[in-house]
């Protein structure tokens, strides 16, 4: 019990009065005020917990946890309460309930200043991370700390997104697919890393098995020998014809494509693990 509580004491939620949902609608501006909590651990702010995307993923449902204020604005700054006429024109309803509903799902959420530059730090250290994880040093083939990744990333001048300001960064990365764009963006990292920082790196090469018929080696062997950077061993049986590969990850679905054309299901690849599998990060 004695734990509990202090495990209780570290972690606080306050609120914060920071975001506004903004929706043009019938020739004019409606607004939301809505909640911000900030979370506090061991005495710094952990994170910033949006409601309304909360509400927009399923994970709030109530309407009254969300609004910091119940009710429509024109201009939640000065006060400015939306009249129920300019509602029911631009809505086609009196229902408040709908309203604010149409509203949180579409409109244009405002985010605190404090709010989008804990974001993005947070998706800079991501983006880091993920770095870190698919690429290594070539001459010793280890791979390096998230903080000499972001010190190359400095070095370099890589931008979350080139030519945006914060607030369409943060905006951009709300309505994306998260997994995609941040892929994206630690390709375009790893690019510019490579051109633009004096830091050695290269993509983790991934280690893979090739099975193939025998009678199907003199056709194949050449070609997808030629996709490798390092030929790791061969074998053949009476049956089959293995090779473990070193390949860089952009292989992968140039050798798949040719066995799925050439010989359809008659061999398979299989991935081993990356080139990289040691636990010690190579450091300066």
């Amino acid at each position: 019990m004695i734990v509990k509580q202090k495990m209780v004491q570290r972690k606080k939620g306050r609120l914060t009065n920071v975001s506004i949902v903004r929706l043009k609608k019938g020739g004019k501006r409606f607004e939301l005020h809505t909640k911000v909590i900030t979370i506090i651990w061991d005495k710094k702010i952990a994170c910033y917990k949006n409601k309304v995307q909360e509400w927009r993923r399923g994970i709030e449902t109530s309407l009254d946890d969300v609004l910091q204020i119940n009710n429509v604005f024109i201009n939640v700054s000065k006060g400015e309460v939306a009249k129920a006429n300019d509602l029911q024109k631009a809505f086609n309803t009196s229902d408040i309930n709908k309203i604010v509903k149409e509203i949180l799902s579409k409109g244009e959420v405002q985010v605190g200043d404090k709010e989008r530059a804990h974001d993005l730090n947070n998706l800079w250290r991501e983006i880091a991370t993920q770095v870190a994880e698919k690429c290594v040093d070539p001459e010793t083939q280890r791979p390096y700390s998230v903080g000499i990744i972001e010190k190359a990333m400095t070095e370099a001048g890589f931008s979350i997104r080139q030519g945006k300001n914060a607030k369409s960064q943060v905006e951009m990365q709300e309505r994306s697919s998260l997994t995609t764009l941040n892929f994206l963006k630690v390709l375009d990292c790893i690019k510019l890393l490579q051109t633009g920082s004096t830091l050695p790196i290269q993509r983790a090469r991934m280690r893979i098995k090739i099975t193939i018929p025998v009678a199907d080696k003199d056709q194949l062997k050449g070609s997808i020998l030629q996709s490798a950077d390092k030929v790791e061993s061969e074998n053949q049986d009476d049956q089959n014809w293995i090779a473990v590969l070193l390949i860089d990850p952009g292989q992968f679905r140039v050798l798949n494509d040719l066995l799925q054309k050439e010989i359809k299901n008659r061999g398979h690849i299989e991935t081993l693990t990356l080139a990289a599998t040691t636990t010690t990060a190579a450091s300066t």
